[in-house]
This record gives C-alpha cells, structure tokens and sequence, in this order.
C-alpha cells in the first residue's frame, strides 16, 4: 500500500499518467517543484505532486496550451492560493481589499488563456460547418432534382 509520501517517479508517473522524462522535464522548466532527494537516495514526491501532475495535463490537453502559457496559468493559480490564504488569515478590510485587486490581473491572464484557445476552437467549428455545408451541397447536386 502506498502512503502519501516517498513515491517514485514510477509510479507518481504511473498514478498521474504521464512519463517519469515529462516529471523531470516539468520539473526543470519549474512547472513541478523539484523533489525532495535524501542524500544518496531516489526522489521522493507525494500526493500533491500528482495532483499538481494531474491539473498540468488536464489544463495541457483542455486548452493545448504551449509550456510558456501553461506556466503563466500555473502562476497565475499559485499567486491566487496566496491571495486566498492571506485573504482568510487578515481581518484588516483595507488588507482584504488590496489583496482582491492583486488577484485580479491573474485572473484576467487566466481568462486570456482560455479565451484565446476558445476562439481558435469556434474559429475551427465555423470551417468544419462550412465543409460540411459544401458536402451536403455536393451531395444534393449528384443526387439530382
């Protein structure tokens, strides 16, 4: 049975779905922090390493992003958790109200991502209508008046 600490990269590759050489490449270009490694031993990552895994491929595949853009949106989500929990640790009315600010461009840098892979997607639906209008169109002139 495996507990929430001290997996290896083969079977967090396993559990997350994807290859132990994308692990160390996420992990190089800082999308994944790196494992922790006692001195002379394997890596060891943890639960929330594959969830992190999971959510990197899941918004990789979702929205095609590039690396460069997915890495935006990971910063993106990591300053917003900060904000949030300083949000909920603060009273301070002024406190809470600058840190709402601070999350919005985040957001936006978010919402951009998003948008911008949703109109390349009606951009790709509008030319498969128009072809599937020209195959009908075709099809009723064979089949005749």
């Amino acid at each position: 049975m495996t507990t929430t600490t001290g997996m290896r990269i083969g079977e967090i590759a396993e559990r997350s779905g994807v290859t132990p050489r994308t692990i160390r490449y996420y992990e190089e270009l800082g999308l994944l922090p790196r494992a922790e490694r006692a001195q002379g031993k394997h890596r060891t990552y943890t639960e929330v390493d594959i969830e992190r895994l999971r959510e990197l491929t899941r918004l990789r595949d979702l929205l095609g992003l590039s690396l460069d853009e997915l890495r935006s949106m990971i910063v993106a989500e990591e300053v917003r958790a900060d904000v949030r929990q300083r949000f909920h640790e603060t009273d301070s009315r002024e406190e809470r109200l600058d840190l709402l600010d601070r999350a919005q461009p985040h957001i936006e840098t978010q919402l951009g991502l998003v948008r911008r892979r949703l109109a390349e997607l009606q951009e790709l639906e509008g030319e498969l209508l128009e072809r599937r209008k020209l195959l009908q169109r075709r099809r009723r002139e064979l089949n005749g008046p």
